[in-house]
């Protein structure tokens, strides 16, 4: 198998820290979760860098990456992510993104259609309105004075004492628990819940997710689209993975019975043969600009009609 290896590269005079593997085939990135980092994709990387170049960076305001320096927008994270390929040397990709990675990722393709060549989505962000009360509560006045009290020197380690927390709300033991229970251990810096708690903002309300591409998904006509979800997850039900699988004219839903919000780290062998399969199955994307006119113009229309109407809020 390809060895991972941690890099890291400065833009607008911010730190990218990234992991590469692999140095032949298609280029794929891999994209993390709110909180998270390039870590949840350990079980996977080193398998998919044996056929395909894989880079997969800590978002700006995660892991070892800098701050973002007040945008925490989706759109930020795509630029920086579209940068990050052209500093390396890429200017295509399949784009993989699991739950806030993959809003990332339709942003990107949204932004820079001419650099996608296909798309996985990964228990995805962006694609309804229901969410967690964990993450919904996040967004509530005041979320960013309680996050300090759970780092306050003296109590019980940070993982488990929010695993613990969070095995009380609905989550059972397991990978979806650890995790969880990472992710948060992670924003241990203030730097790192200032991120975390306007990213959510930005959104998330308390209702639930603020942002939804699903009504947009008819641009995506003649790009190849993976939709891996859990079957038992309870951050953000699979039934917004079955609705943008009806949406997506080229889509193809994979749904994992026994995993939940991280299908990845559940059953990582099983994932890589579902990824690498629908990359060696599908052509790449070609929409450029004008392409991208002609169905925002032609066909817009219609689709939207056919798409709910965005709730208010």
């Amino acid at each position: 198998m390809a060895q991972p290896v941690s890099r890291t590269l400065t833009l607008h005079g911010q730190q990218i820290s990234y992991r590469t593997a692999g140095r032949k085939g298609p280029v794929v990135v891999l994209l993390h979760g709110i909180a998270g980092t390039s870590a949840t994709w350990d079980a996977v990387l080193p398998a998919l860098g044996e056929h395909h170049r894989v880079i997969v960076p800590d978002l700006l305001g995660h892991g070892q990456s800098g701050k973002l320096g007040g945008d925490y927008s989706l759109g930020a994270y795509a630029s920086a992510v579209r940068d990050l390929l052209f500093a390396l040397g890429h200017r295509r990709a399949t784009v993989v993104g699991h739950s806030l990675g993959g809003g990332v990722a339709m942003q990107f393709g949204y932004q820079f259609p001419e650099m996608l060549e296909r798309l996985a989505l990964v228990s995805s962000g962006g694609l309804g309105r229901e969410l967690h009360v964990m993450l919904r509560s996040a967004a509530l006045p005041g979320a960013e004075f309680f996050l300090p009290l759970l780092f306050k020197t003296g109590l019980p380690s940070t993982g488990t004492k929010l695993a613990g927390l969070i095995s009380k709300i609905g989550f059972r033991a397991g990978p979806d628990l650890e995790e969880i229970g990472r992710s948060f251990a992670s924003l241990g810096s203030t730097e790192a819940r200032q991120t975390f708690i306007h990213t959510v903002r930005g959104l998330i309300d308390p209702g639930g997710q603020r942002v939804d591409a699903s009504s947009r998904l008819y641009l995506a006509k003649e790009l190849p689209i993976l939709i891996v979800w859990g079957a038992h997850d309870t951050l953000i039900p699979v039934e917004h993975g079955q609705e943008a699988h009806r949406r997506a004219p080229r889509s193809k839903l994979v749904i994992f019975e026994q995993a939940g919000h991280f299908p990845h780290v559940t059953e990582p062998r099983r994932f890589v043969e579902v990824l690498e399969r629908f990359i060696a199955d599908t052509k790449p994307a070609s929409l450029d600009a004008e392409r991208l006119r002609r169905l925002l113009v032609g066909e817009g229309g219609e689709a939207q009609a056919l798409a709910p109407a965005r709730r208010a809020g």
